[in-house]
């Protein structure tokens, strides 16, 4: 069974996807919560497989509250569903960790067959979100990262924070974070999302 966490300021919002979600046989809304403030205490207490996060929210906003739950509940699989599609929305929020990003006019079919796949670990886009993503990293590479690098940003791939990384790789904070400066300066970005999708186009990764 698919635990979903649903989190949007709008009850009738909840309500409507509570009932496109509700006639599936595998999958259960376990919880609700109007905020991003409220998103984090109620992965904390329920540790749903998978939220379904808004981005426009009181207080904490959804990419900060998406930060904090991946933080806190690296098995929750944060799926962005907003009306909101520009390239600095999906940006920061694919920075933040979400595993998928879809707007709210997503038919039933495709929404449950994404909660599904963010379940199974799959990444879930938007088709003109997806798009917007392939249109950041249609640049050259420069020069290519290092080994070093490319082992930082298969793991930056992999979702984990700076100090993650630190850890995973027996080297300071400090270090990962200079890895991440050289490879951007030689792929050509500005941040950790375009160098991991710059990368991969490039087979990089």
């Amino acid at each position: 069974m698919i635990s979903v966490l649903l989190v949007d300021d709008h009850a009738v919002v909840r309500a409507g996807v509570a009932g496109m979600l509700g006639g599936e046989p595998d999958i259960t809304v376990v919880g609700e919560a109007a905020s991003g403030t409220e998103a984090v205490a109620a992965v904390r207490a329920l540790r749903p497989d998978v939220v379904l996060m808004d981005l426009r929210l009181p207080g904490m906003d959804g990419a900060t509250a998406t930060a904090q739950v991946v933080a806190a509940a690296p098995a929750t699989r944060v799926v962005v569903l907003t009306t909101y599609e520009t390239d600095a929305y999906i940006l920061r929020a694919v920075e933040a960790g979400a595993a998928g990003y879809l707007l709210k006019d997503v038919s039933r079919a495709d929404l449950v067959r994404a909660v599904r796949a963010a379940a199974r670990g799959d990444t879930v886009l938007a088709p003109s979100v997806a798009t917007r993503l392939l249109h950041q990293v249609r640049r050259p590479v420069r020069e290519s990262p290092s080994p070093r690098e490319i082992e930082v940003l298969r793991l930056v791939a992999r979702g984990l924070s700076n100090a993650q990384i630190g850890r995973e790789l027996h080297i300071s904070e400090a270090t990962v974070k200079t890895h991440l400066l050289r490879s951007f300066a030689k792929l050509g970005v500005s941040d950790r999302t375009a160098a991991v999708t710059t990368a991969m186009a490039a087979g990089l990764l």
